[in-house]
């Protein structure tokens, strides 16, 4: 072995791991809340723990990262910050809410964050948090990133972010919100960064128990417009929109218990109907064009839908299959009045 002449003493990964452990509990986090942070599964926190050394590189800084031991100024790193200050957030703000609240996405819950990679136009905040409004995709009864007029609801400036919390409240229309699928909490900033966490439609339902449906139309709609948001948002906050990138993540969680299901679209092309979810979560990400998302939204989506009906034992999806619901999203239209 060369003499060390920088005084770069090699990696403990053991003392690393037990550093970041202890940190960990410090900050009074639990391993899934630990997970849900870094953006990886519950597995692979536990194997963190046992000091495994198969993780990647980037899924390793992706947890090390939460507890301070990784600094990172490029720009994986800052949207990492961006979305564990999101999340942090969302803690604090259900804090005092019962375990049961459904603004505590009891049943699980699932979350998109993205960033625009390319030059942006410099804006102040209430110029960004116009355009925020003018990319909201009206293809769904309650878009994602949803504006609605009400001073209690409405998104507002919060450290330089827009940020919106939609929490059930006292009155008639607030008390409509008094489920988890209607209880968003999101934020954008004007460097081209979102984050939005929603639970379950199929957990507001009557006709059968929550935390026992995943519908196959939803999250395929849900991806789409996400995807069509940052393409938007994009479209109207890039210096030059055609050499936008678009680094989108999505993380699905308490999908134990839930069997793949068409509930919310029956008559659907795609009827496709799985078995019991083989992992409690599923984390998926893309880098992928603005122009491709734009050109051919439903082949952008289809690796990602396809990755997650896998949990559910469903193989060969195919991107016609996709294109179809897709289509079906966007002809359809549904109203989404403000309120």
């Amino acid at each position: 072995m060369p003499p060390n002449l920088r005084n770069i003493n090699p990696l403990d990964w053991r003392s690393v791991v037990g550093e970041a452990i202890r940190r960990r509990k410090e900050e009074g986090m639990t391993q899934k809340e630990h997970a849900a942070l870094a953006g990886v599964s519950v597995p692979t926190i536990v194997a963190f723990d046992r000091g495994e050394v198969t993780l990647s590189l980037g899924k390793a800084f992706d947890i090390l990262r939460v507890v301070g031991l990784v600094i990172e100024p490029d720009k994986a790193g800052t949207q990492g910050a961006f979305v564990q200050d999101a999340y942090k957030r969302w803690r604090e703000l259900t804090a005092s809410l019962p375990q049961t609240s459904p603004a505590r996405f009891p049943d699980g819950w699932y979350r998109f964050d993205y960033a625009l990679e390319g030059d942006l136009k410099e804006l102040d905040l209430e110029t960004f948090k116009k355009r925020l409004e003018e990319a909201v995709v009206p293809f769904t009864g309650w878009p994602l990133f949803l504006f609605l007029t009400r001073h209690i609801l409405e998104p507002h400036e919060v450290d330089d972010v827009i940020e919106c919390w939609l929490k059930p409240g006292t009155d008639e229309f607030e008390r409509a919100l008094d489920n988890a699928a209607h209880c968003d909490f999101w934020r954008a900033s004007p460097q081209g960064r979102a984050f939005i966490m929603r639970g379950y439609q199929e957990d507001t339902q009557d006709t059968f128990p929550p935390h026992t449906v995943f519908d196959t139309t939803l999250p395929i709609w849900r991806m789409a417009e996400a995807l069509t948001h940052a393409k938007n948002l994009g479209r109207l906050i890039a210096e030059d929109p055609e050499k936008m990138t678009i680094r989108f993540r999505a993380l699905y969680t308490g999908l134990s218990g839930r069997v793949l299901r068409s509930w919310a679209n029956p008559l659907a092309d795609l009827f496709v109907e799985g078995g019991a979810a083989r992992s409690d979560e599923a984390s998926l990400e893309t880098s992928i064009s603005l122009l491709d998302v734009e050109n051919d939204l439903a082949k952008a989506v289809h690796p990602l839908v396809a990755s997650l009906f896998e949990r559910f034992g469903i193989t060969g999806l195919t991107v016609d299959r996709v294109r179809a619901e897709v289509e079906r999203m966007i002809k359809g239209r549904f109203h989404s009045g403000k309120r």
